[in-house]
């Protein structure tokens, strides 16, 4: 499932289970460039939420979380910042960053 994040609904979906968090703007091509990968995931794995947060729209989320250079993937568990991939990288990287945290228990 792919979620809009907002800074309204932030904290309540990533407090809940295993959520991939991409900073991301729509001026930025290596955002578009991940983009059908992150859809791929989203509709693949039902145990994780994808949620896209849109740097330009919340600024201050991105500082928050340190994010300097997008796309920023940050990997939440139950609201626990767990691991991060910055730039574009293949689907079977964020799948093994995926199941590590999953796994992590």
């Amino acid at each position: 499932m792919t979620v809009e994040l907002t800074d309204l609904n932030f904290k309540e979906i990533i407090d809940s289970g295993v959520v991939v968090v991409d900073f991301w703007a729509a001026w930025c091509g290596p955002c578009r460039m991940i983009a059908p990968t992150l859809e791929e995931i989203a509709k693949e794995r039902q145990d994780v939420v994808v949620g896209k947060l849109d740097v330009d729209m919340y600024p201050q989320l991105a500082s928050k979380y340190g994010v300097m250079s997008i796309p920023t993937l940050l990997f939440f568990k139950d609201g626990e910042l767990k691991d991060s991939s910055i730039g574009v990288v293949p689907k079977n990287v964020l799948l093994n960053k995926i199941d590590a945290v999953i796994q992590e228990g």
